[in-house]
């Protein structure tokens, strides 16, 4: 357990974001004492990674992208400070070998008996609609056998909206949801038909437990057709 996470947690930013936000959060029961244990998230917002590891009673380990410990600026240094007080694992996000080296790092999470944060999305929802998972989240729990439990972050979009800095007084739930059993595919973690069906069971169940309407495409995919133009 990383040194600065009691500090974090239950002296610094813990009873800040307790009295000021008031975050409330159901079915926590569900979440295993100890054994690997994979958390697939919704993604709605930067704050999403502060909220959920500071109201789950287990410590979890997110395999958080690079920029978080690189960023400038106020909010560069908090990502910095509380990423790595809570000992968050940085990874590349570019794809090929990058991302079979980002499943290797949460197998090792998991085969050390440790609960393991995911974003199946891969990114933050551009229009606080659930979309399509990648199926690494598949592999990793059909490769470690982890339980797999889906958690629901709320109006945690209305606190940091994409693109904002500040945070604004908003209050913030989690619902975590009951584990899934996926048993029934083991042993077919090189079948990507199976890694599809069961990362689209998944986000089907977060979407029950979040609300949102779920679109069968990329969150990455709308971003990317989003950005303007580069002119030549």
């Amino acid at each position: 357990m990383p040194p600065l996470y009691w500090l974090i947690k239950f002296v610094l930013l813990g009873p800040f974001v307790h009295t000021v936000y008031r975050p409330w959060i159901v079915g926590d029961e569900n979440i295993p004492e100890s054994g690997p244990v994979i958390i697939a998230s919704n993604h709605l917002s930067f704050v999403d990674s502060i909220f959920l590891p500071l109201l789950v009673d287990r410590h979890i380990v997110f395999l958080a992208k690079s920029e978080y410990f690189t960023g400038t600026g106020i909010k560069g240094w908090f990502s910095r400070f509380f990423f790595s007080g809570v000992g968050q694992v940085p990874i590349d996000r570019s794809g090929g070998k990058a991302s079979e080296a980002a499943l290797e790092a949460g197998l090792r999470v998991l085969a050390q008996g440790r609960q393991l944060g995911i974003y199946p999305e891969g990114t933050r929802s551009p229009d606080g609609r659930l979309y399509r998972g990648r199926t690494g989240i598949a592999r990793m729990l059909l490769e470690s056998g982890a339980t797999v439990l889906p958690v629901a972050m709320i109006d945690t979009d209305k606190v940091l909206p994409t693109g904002t800095v500040f945070p604004k007084l908003r209050k913030v739930g989690v619902v975590v949801g009951e584990p899934m059993d996926f048993s029934r595919f083991a042993g077919m973690e090189g079948d990507r038909f199976v890694l599809r069906s069961i990362t689209d069971e998944i986000m089907h169940e977060l979407s029950k437990l979040s609300g949102q309407e779920y679109v069968d495409v990329y969150a990455s995919s709308v971003k990317n057709r989003a950005k303007p133009a580069v002119r030549r």
